[in-house]
């Protein structure tokens, strides 16, 4: 008998549930890339939209009112001969630029609330196929300002505030899909790997408004916002919600495994890789960190009201609910300060590279995608980081004490040539993003799926929602603020951030003295 081929018997080694599994995780990476990938041309656009003009220096004026009338009149002179995109070629072109960057965003940071309680009620499949459409709409919709010469401020911000609330649809989506596929054993480094997705998305987007910046911006939203509309077409033809709707193993196996969906029972393989999986619910460490007992040993009651309704075991969680479920009011306040830092990252960072290094806008888009490449890195690093610990709060916590610094050390190394930018870039892409990463992914999955909600499946969606939706509001305030404080200088935006992610951190305190305190006691248990 002739010996398989190497091919064929790497696809005989994995089981039907490990290719579904593989499937939904390289489906779920592209339908959200593309969510990602319809936001970013904004960011590379708006270098057009007002064309900036360096203004020469004059080092012999060495009196200070001299100088402030020598920039005044090269400003008037800048702003008379630029050819920017009415109304965004006015003097207060940052403050226009912010207010689209708030009007998305503020939609999204209000929508997500009511997208997660949807979600949670409505079937995934096509909740999310109508979210990529109407995304797709409203991205284009922006770039037909273009094709047919609209130059009325508030279309534009009725386009992204239109964006925005759509757009709430996707991570709810996605997380309860992913967080259904995949147990808890090595949810951070999985996650990590998963949540590349954003970064991914953030570089193509970047690379594909880029190619057509310069020559015709509106196809930077329109190629966007059509591809975001295929990868709807591909949810709603492949998308499986969870591995109970194709009856994974309805044939027993040696190695399947009953589990319970409220009343129901079906049977699973179990992958060979998970078997630590399967050997534990959850690891202790993250079990100390939910439980609200001093002693951290003592398990939760089943009692206090989180799961109302669980008993027919079809209930949906309900929003008051998801706020007892321990961590989850601390993670989302964290959330709100670390979004804020890597969303004005997100919007502005392209006009700073544009201001600070003189380069056009396809060449600071092309270099901000750095801080994304950054980013990926960061959260993978963040998830196994958080697995090998078992300690999620902690390693968010020390991440993000070392990002205040190197946020500064950037603000003053980026003038002084690429070099050091490109550096610094990868580096801050890495420390921002990867606490980011880690509480919108592996935490959000870890608290919607706490286990005093037992086998109720049904808490994912609004439990995400509502730790991004916190997050999205300072995701929300960070290109507001970028947008008032950058006419002071960038130095007062640099300033802003680093004390945000003071704050985030100081809202993670209480759960990094507990986590600290459950490893403790956890190693006098096992001593004893």
């Amino acid at each position: 008998m002739a010996q398989l081929p190497p091919g064929i018997y790497l696809i005989t080694s994995f089981t039907r549930e490990q290719w579904y599994r593989a499937f939904i995780f390289v489906l779920t990476f592209m339908l959200y890339a593309s969510f990602h990938l319809s936001r970013k041309p904004i960011s590379i656009v708006k270098g057009v939209l007002h064309k900036h003009c360096a203004i020469p220096q004059d080092t012999e004026l060495i009196n200070y009112k001299q100088y402030a009338i020598h920039n005044q009149l090269m400003e008037n002179l800048c702003n008379k001969s630029s050819s920017g995109w009415d109304p965004f070629d006015k003097s207060n072109y940052k403050e226009l630029l912010g207010a689209l960057d708030y009007s998305f965003l503020c939609a999204y940071a209000v929508g997500m609330y009511l997208s997660g309680i949807l979600g949670e009620r409505l079937p995934i499949r096509y909740y999310l196929t109508g979210g990529m459409f109407a995304s797709g709409l409203f991205t284009a919709m922006f770039g037909l300002g273009y094709f047919y010469n609209i130059h009325n401020l508030w279309f534009y911000i009725a386009a992204q505030i239109a964006n925005g609330l759509v757009q709430t649809t996707g991570w709810p989506s996605v997380v309860t899909c992913i967080g259904n596929w995949f147990g808890k054993g090595r949810r951070g480094l999985i996650m990590g790997l998963w949540n590349s997705h954003t970064s991914v998305g953030n570089i193509l987007g970047s690379l594909i408004a880029g190619y057509w910046v310069s020559t015709c911006w509106g196809l930077s939203f329109v190629v966007p916002g059509i591809i975001i509309s295929i990868m709807g077409i591909v949810c709603f033809l492949f998308l499986i919600e969870h591995p109970k709707d194709i009856s994974i193993a309805s044939t027993p196996t040696n190695n399947s495994k009953s589990y319970m969906n409220g009343s129901n029972r079906f049977k699973i393989q179990t992958p060979k890789f998970s078997t630590k999986e399967t050997s534990r619910s959850q690891d202790p460490e993250m079990q100390c960190l939910l439980s609200d007992n001093e002693n951290c040993m003592k398990p939760l009651s089943h009692n206090n009201g989180v799961c109302k309704g669980y008993e027919n075991g079809h209930s949906a969680i309900s929003f008051t609910g998801a706020l007892q479920i321990p961590g989850v009011v601390e993670f989302s306040l964290c959330l709100l300060f670390a979004k804020l830092v890597s969303y004005t990252f997100l919007f502005w960072l392209p006009l700073y590279i544009t201001n600070v290094d003189n380069l056009n806008a396809k060449e600071a888009g092309d270099l901000s995608t750095l801080f994304d490449v950054g980013g990926i890195f960061g959260g993978i690093l963040a998830g196994i980081i958080s697995d090998r610990l078992k300690k999620r709060a902690s390693t968010c916590g020390i991440m993000l004490l070392i990002a205040a610094p190197t946020l500064y050390v950037f603000s003053a190394v980026s003038k002084k040539g690429l070099e050091a930018t490109i550096v610094m870039l990868l580096f801050c892409g890495a420390l921002v993003n990867g606490p980011y990463t880690l509480i919108t992914t592996a935490v959000s999955a870890d608290l919607g799926t706490h286990k005093s909600l037992k086998g109720n499946a049904r808490a994912l969606s609004t439990v995400t929602a509502i730790i991004d939706g916190t997050g999205s509001v300072g995701a929300a305030l960070g290109p507001l603020l970028a947008g008032l404080l950058s006419p002071t200088g960038w130095n007062n935006v640099f300033y802003m951030l680093m004390v945000s992610d003071a704050c985030a951190l100081l809202f993670l305190l209480r759960l990094i003295k507990k986590e600290l305190r459950c490893g403790m006691a956890q190693t006098l248990f096992k001593e004893h």
